[in-house]
């Protein structure tokens, strides 16, 4: 059975217009990536033309994994693009780490011999995706306690402001930071909760020391990396602490002008998100800075990959380490095997691990036209200030389970 990748085409499914086909996945790349007529895979300096081959498969892939569970939203197209390659990773990703079936080899959106074979194990014991099973309507108890605690918190702000929330209510120009008033905690939406834990802590090398919620068709992921940026990162003395609240993205790319190492992401939905400058150069957000008054809004605060963890690769952006996940069940995933640290190590075959099982669960769960991830960044003493009844070692707990495995 043929091998399907990013790009393969079934027999007569070639689009007419490359260019038009690829434009609304492209459109936020720099011109000259924007332009071609090539899809971005995920190791360094690979594009992939399209390549039409003999048969149905990639319609059968397309079939299968929206039966499954894994993309539910997708179009039978018989062309194997991002949607139908994130799925592919999220399958292998499930069989890999769920199931335990490591035969199946790292998760890689490529469909050789070993996925088509757990492919066909699937289909002939009528095996589903245990995530299918769930979303707003019957969600799973994390998920539920998770908008519990944003609905108190939009509650609890509104009537008990601070100096950043007040600076936001009161900025006048147009941004994709929201004032407690206008906050959106819709459980049909996407939202990625981020629980910044020491940002007020002056270090030059700052760690992946903080904790990041997807809540998604009713489940709960957890992940873990930085919402502040790390000195050695940055190209400024005055690095960018975004600031606390909600703020809308959208599904995008992050090195949006680098050929080599362009690759998915979310980014500031429009008109960019409200940060403080470290405007007294200690490396850290504190009551002086904020006292400074905001920035302008910052269309470059992406939520992106750090690595495997053992680096905070922002520069003020929020960022997602590779090596490991927990999942809706509340299992530690390890990814350690096949994370990758570099971009090095993706030209060597690696993933960029728990931070694909991210994006790839945003492409594919996300409602057909819904672009939007909806981001709500606080500090990990609010979580106890919102709900007293919240476990106070949660955040290090986790951590130090995300971390060591």
């Amino acid at each position: 059975m043929s091998t399907l990748r990013l790009g393969s085409v079934d027999t007569g499914k070639l689009p007419g217009d490359k260019g038009d086909f690829l434009r609304p996945y492209h459109r936020w790349m720099a011109t000259r990536l924007r332009d071609r007529e090539q899809f971005r895979d995920e190791a360094n300096f690979q594009w992939q033309d399209f390549n039409e081959l003999n048969g149905n498969l990639v319609f059968r892939l397309q079939r299968f994994l929206k039966n499954k569970g894994f993309f539910p939203n997708a179009e039978l197209s018989g062309i194997f693009g991002y949607g139908t390659q994130a799925a592919t990773r999220l399958f292998q990703e499930y069989v890999y780490s769920i199931e335990g079936e490591k035969s199946i080899g790292k998760p890689d959106g490529i469909v050789g011999p070993k996925t088509w074979g757990h492919i066909d194990r699937w289909e002939s014991n009528g095996i589903i995706n245990d995530w299918a099973r769930h979303d707003a309507s019957n969600p799973t108890e994390e998920f539920k306690l998770w908008f519990e605690i944003l609905n108190k918190a939009k509650s609890h702000y509104s009537s008990h402001s601070n100096k950043i929330l007040n600076d936001v209510s009161n900025y006048t120009k147009a941004s994709d930071t929201y004032s407690p008033a206008d906050w959106q905690f819709d459980p049909h939406k996407t939202h990625l909760i981020g629980i910044r834990r020491n940002a007020d802590l002056s270090t030059s090398k700052r760690e992946n020391d903080d904790l990041f919620v997807l809540l998604i068709k009713g489940l709960a992921f957890t992940f873990w990396g930085s919402t502040d940026p790390s000195a050695s990162m940055a190209d400024r003395s005055d690095e960018a602490f975004l600031v606390e609240g909600q703020h809308k993205y959208r599904l995008s790319w992050h090195k949006i002008a680098s050929a080599q190492k362009i690759y998915k992401a979310l980014r500031p939905y429009s008109k960019g998100v409200l940060v403080y400058r470290d405007k007294v150069a200690d490396n850290a957000l504190t009551d002086a800075d904020i006292a400074a008054g905001l920035d302008e809004p910052n269309t470059t605060i992406n939520i992106h990959w750090s690595g495997d963890g053992r680096t905070n690769f922002s520069a003020g952006c929020q960022v997602i380490a590779g090596r490991s996940y927990m999942d809706p069940a509340g299992r530690i995933i390890s990814c350690k095997d096949y994370a990758a640290v570099s971009y090095d190590d993706l030209a060597r075959g690696k993933t960029r691990g728990a931070y694909n099982v991210l994006s790839d669960l945003v492409v594919c769960y996300n409602k057909p036209n819904d672009d939007c991830v909806w981001y709500t960044l606080g500090r990990e003493k609010n979580l106890t200030e919102i709900n007293n009844t919240f476990p106070v070692n949660y955040l290090k707990k986790s951590l130090d389970e995300l971390k060591n495995v």
